[in-house]
């Protein structure tokens, strides 16, 4: 039988990825998938992350090696002894004004020493002018200031100091973007107040994966935060938002820091709203209120004007309201429009719970008699302000009931006060401050729950004192 002779078969080249060149046996690279929300890990994708259930949240990002995170941070640690609460030395944190009154108020205060803030905000909103202003005013008043930036150049911040008139700012600038010379510039500098503008853009060359990804923005976040401890240098971290409004990255770099201040407000509009959200050394849910102007941010003293529409005459549907925003009370227009709708009537609320709102419609047919079943009703929070207190109820139902009946309330109204299911009217906190500011800016009628009654009159303003809702209503149509 003849021999058969095989030939070999001819080698194919195996695609390779684009920019890079293919070794036989090179391995694949290792992929792991990191929530975003508390930065678990995962070797797989996933729909809802095993660690916080949250959904959605897990992204590809590539795996660490393992062999040199062992000792990473083995020179960080520190041997650390054991004491007794009355054995430690502690006296109150001493605070550094800023010059911005009401960045000063959102911070409680002042800069704090060693202390870390990460303030957040829509792009654009103005969270790089705020502190630009904020460590310019510092560095006048004798503090040794650092303004890193891994977004812009030198030549962009210092374009922007003219622009809003900083005129021969001493403010040292820093554009870099690594780690270990950030560390490096803060252990040799040692600046009072450092910003690092933002935490996105800072990377460590120790880690493989790309900057703000979420190994990224954490382990960065936690070397400043320690920096900052050691040091003594107060670090402000600006940190860029979600389509959500939520802070990017993961959520542990919130319990990282000291303070949490929101940007907020529309692009469009002049004003902006600072908010705290945590603050170790400070009230939290504390408000700022800025302008904005050619020459940067500018504080609003009075900020109850900016949430009170200007209306020559009452108009049907707007109920002024006295909240609470931290230790300061301000006073905001709520308006409602009811109108009627079809089928399926629509229920929208902007700067308000619209569950709860439903549930104010449900209480307002029961105890007053007032029925909204087949009505559209719209609710606004004047001014952009988000109101989460239920000191709101009795305003949104008097707003509503004045908007369907179109009869507006008196001239100088106001009401405040939780409304129950049952339609008792009971007390919000701090009703004495509420009543003296609204008596400050003018206000001569109030309605509000009988327990938040003050004990002596206030000058020019006349008490309504009720329990339910039907006393309200009825105090209402009497003075109208």
């Amino acid at each position: 039988m003849p021999e058969v002779r095989r030939t070999p078969l001819p080698s194919v080249a195996l695609p390779a990825r684009a920019g890079t060149k293919y070794h036989p046996g090179m391995a694949k690279e290792k992929t792991v998938y990191t929530c975003t929300e508390c930065g678990g890990t995962s070797p797989k994708w996933l729909g809802k992350c095993p660690h916080c259930n949250a959904w959605n949240t897990l992204i590809e990002s590539v795996a660490e090696s393992s062999a040199p995170a062992k000792n990473r941070f083995a020179s960080l640690a520190k041997t650390a002894e054991v004491a007794t609460l009355a054995d430690i030395e502690a006296t109150d944190v001493a605070r550094t004004p800023t010059g911005m009154d009401e960045l000063d108020r959102v911070l409680g205060g002042g800069m704090v020493e060693g202390g870390v803030v990460l303030i957040g905000g829509d792009p654009g909103i103005g969270k790089s002018t705020l502190l630009l202003q904020a460590l310019d005013a510092l560095q006048r008043a004798g503090q040794s200031t650092l303004y890193v930036t891994g977004e812009e150049s030198g030549a962009q911040v210092a374009l922007r100091s003219r622009r809003l008139g900083l005129d021969n700012s001493q403010v040292k600038v820093l554009a870099e973007i690594q780690l270990e010379k950030m560390l490096a510039t803060l252990d040799a500098a040692r600046p009072d107040i450092a910003v690092i503008d933002s935490i996105q853009t800072v990377y460590s060359e120790q880690l493989t994966s790309a900057p703000g990804s979420v190994a990224q923005v954490r382990e960065c976040a936690a070397h400043l935060t320690r920096a900052a401890k050691a040091s003594g240098t107060c670090i402000v971290l600006v940190g860029h938002v979600t389509k959500e409004g939520a802070l990017a990255g993961p959520r542990v770099l919130e319990h990282m820091v000291d303070t949490v201040l929101y940007f907020e407000g529309d692009t469009h509009s002049t004003f902006r709203l600072v908010r705290a959200i945590k603050n170790r050394f400070g009230a939290v849910n504390e408000i700022g209120v800025f302008a904005m102007t050619e020459r940067g941010l500018k504080g609003v003293s009075n900020p109850s004007a900016i949430f009170l529409s200007q209306h020559s005459e009452p108009v049907p549907g707007s109920c002024v309201m006295v909240t609470l925003e931290g230790t300061r009370p301000m006073l905001v227009e709520i308006q409602a429009l009811v109108d009627s709708g079809g089928p399926s009537p629509r229920r929208l609320s902007v700067g308000l719970d619209r569950d709860r709102l439903a549930m104010l419609l449900a209480v307002l047919h029961r105890h007053a008699g007032v029925a909204c079943m087949d009505q559209d009703v719209f609710v606004n929070a004047v001014g952009g302000v988000r109101i989460s207190e239920p000191a709101a109820d009795l305003a949104v139902m008097l707003a509503i009931t004045s908007s369907l009946r179109g009869k507006p309330l008196p001239k100088g109204f106001i009401a405040f006060g939780e409304v129950g299911l049952a339609g008792e009217v009971r007390p919000a906190p701090r009703g004495q401050e509420r009543l003296k500011e609204a008596a400050k800016l003018g206000f001569s009628v109030a309605v509000v729950p009988k327990a938040n009654a003050p004990k002596k009159p206030i000058e020019g303003l006349v008490i309504h004192a009720v329990e339910r809702v039907e006393e309200a209503m009825e105090v209402v149509r009497s003075l109208s």
